[in-house]
């Protein structure tokens, strides 16, 4: 069986060797446990954003940076091709720990998750969980977790606090912008979870989605990174088995389609939790390939005008 932490590893540890080049820090806490700050007070860069983004899905994908216009001005996008997409996206990618301790909060995704099990209905329906001695997650967080909340992570995936690694970018960095545009398959992946479809059908999983410029604040990070996936970003699914749960999966089935996430965000009172999932957790396209008929679907469209609002736009401070 494929660990996904075994496999992340060797990605985790060029990226100390090479911390200085890709403009990320590594901190040896008190308890053992290494910290790698790679977008909260360091800068980090492009590709250690890209290095984060295979970690986060458990070495499973191989993801490159390429500049494309949208209506005429170049932006940077993440392409990813994904090997074992249900293990991948939805056994190591997906954003499924909520990580809350004292003053510490972060979105938990990686490898770890496979050993904590978190959620385990997630687990359970894709039949998978991972053994291993060391623990690897990648945290979505404005502040770096201290020895505490590392040993609180080693405790739940049942290793050593001396054996985690964990990695820390805030949604408001380069490397933040990366990992969120890099989740576009998990996206979907997470709506057909929902849906209830047979994820044992799905045979291979290709994205892309343009990389969020970096915002001053975190609300304003949060509205641009989003919309880059949800008016932007493209799904390519191969299937066994073709369902109309494929057509329900692109934003524009959505009742709030063609607003900026920041605003939407705004009007709710700053909680993701009061936006409707459609939206939130909707790539703006798919193309789905039914390897058995040979047929091809598209769904979705992409929207350059609401994208460009969202990049370009002037905040008001929050």
């Amino acid at each position: 069986m494929i660990s996904v932490n075994t496999n992340a590893l060797p990605v985790v540890l060029d990226m100390i060797r090479n911390a200085e080049i890709l403009g990320i820090k590594v901190h040896s806490l008190e308890n053992g446990a290494t910290l790698i700050d790679c977008g909260v007070m360091e800068n980090g860069c492009h590709e250690a954003g890209l290095q984060f983004l295979k970690v986060c899905a458990g070495g499973l994908i191989e993801p490159t940076i390429v500049h494309q216009p949208i209506a005429g001005q170049i932006f940077p996008f993440v392409h990813l091709t994904v090997k074992h997409p249900i293990i991948a996206c939805l056994g190591s990618q997906k954003a499924g720990w909520v990580i809350k301790r004292n003053r510490f909060f972060a979105m938990g995704s990686g490898p770890a998750r496979a050993l904590a099990l978190k959620p385990k209905g997630t687990y359970q329906a894709i039949q998978y969980y991972d053994t291993s001695d060391v623990a690897i997650i990648t945290l979505e967080a404005g502040m770096l977790p201290d020895a505490e909340v590392c040993e609180y992570i080693a405790d739940k995936c049942g290793v050593k606090p001396s054996c985690l690694y964990a990695l820390v970018a805030s949604t408001r960095s380069i490397v933040g912008s990366i990992q969120i545009s890099g989740r576009i398959v998990t996206m979907a992946m997470h709506k057909l979870e929902d849906m209830g479809y047979d994820l044992s059908n799905i045979v291979n999983a290709a994205g892309r989605s343009p990389v969020a410029p970096v915002k001053r604040t975190f609300e304003q990070a949060m509205g641009v990174t989003n919309d880059c996936n949800i008016y932007y970003g493209s799904v390519i699914i191969s299937t066994r088995f073709y369902s109309d749960d494929f057509s329900r999966i692109t934003s524009d089935n959505s009742e709030m389609y063609g607003r900026p996430f920041y605003e939407l965000f705004r009007n709710a009172n700053y909680d993701i939790v009061n936006i409707g999932s459609y939206l939130g957790f909707s790539p703006a396209e798919l193309t789905v390939n039914d390897c058995t008929t040979g047929k091809i679907y598209h769904f979705g469209r992409l929207n350059e005008e609401v994208l460009l609002e969202s990049f370009q736009a002037t905040y008001e401070r929050v």
